[in-house]
């Protein structure tokens, strides 16, 4: 929702009018404004609507609490995400919708980059913030883990490889998310992450292990002695697999 003030009276309409920034951005910002010049914990939700010029009911029509300010948007992402991942069908192979699900995750950050490193560096000063990020983490992981359990359903170890690869999808981003905000912002956001993402889609994507719903592989041992000639070697090793 935005609100801009419209020329009064009989004033030349052709003028621009002073267009106010929707209020939900208004509170962001004259929330963050505070928290850098005052510190967190010393600003009040009535400090901040103060600022931002509007009522406190205004305030907590767009956000419960004053944490959820810092995280204005992981609401929105969180369910884009799920709409991502619900939209998947049968050719979309599981760890690769995950990796692109976390990239959407990504996208929301590098939007603004300022904003970004702001709010790390103020999470990292405020324990209490620190764990409502990790709660926040936490819905995101859940969410995959949702979805992959959908797709290993059946397998005998399907909820464990869920919950292992959605853990493992949101170490990989987050460790290459920090280390982008401890860079202030600097470089390319999206191929560190790529970068990361690699990781995990290799080791559990469908090149890193039995795609879903196939048996594993046989593992076929062959025992020589240590001094039997190269030809006997091959030879044991072509009548084990059927092939002498």
């Amino acid at each position: 929702m935005s609100s801009s003030t419209a020329a009064s009276g009989s004033g030349d309409r052709t003028g621009t009018a002073a267009v106010r920034p929707p209020m939900r951005e208004a509170l962001v910002t004259a929330a963050f404004r505070l928290f850098l010049e005052r510190g967190y914990e010393q600003t009040t939700v009535d400090d901040i609507v103060a600022l931002a010029g509007v009522g406190r009911r205004s305030f907590f029509r767009y956000f419960p609490s004053k944490e959820d300010v810092v995280f204005p948007d992981h609401e929105r992402c969180l369910a884009e995400m799920k709409s991502f991942l619900a939209e998947s069908g049968a050719e979309h192979e599981p760890v690769a919708r995950v990796c692109d699900a976390a990239r959407r995750v990504l996208r929301m950050y590098a939007e603004n980059p300022a904003f970004s490193v702001q709010r790390y560096r103020l999470t990292k000063k405020v324990p209490g913030l620190r764990a409502y990020e990790l709660s926040v983490v936490w819905r995101y992981e859940r969410a995959m883990a949702e979805y992959l359990r959908g797709r290993y359903a059946g397998r005998p170890d399907g909820i464990l490889r869920a919950d292992t690869v959605a853990a493992a999808v949101v170490a990989a981003h987050n460790n290459a998310l920090r280390s982008w905000l401890r860079s202030d912002g600097q470089g390319d956001a999206s191929a560190a992450v790529d970068h990361a993402l690699e990781y995990v889609r290799a080791a559990f994507g469908a090149s890193g292990g039995p795609a879903v719903g196939e048996p594993d592989q046989d593992v076929v041992v062959v025992v020589s002695r240590r001094d039997a000639p190269l030809w006997r070697v091959v030879r044991e090793i072509e009548a084990t697999l059927g092939r002498g």
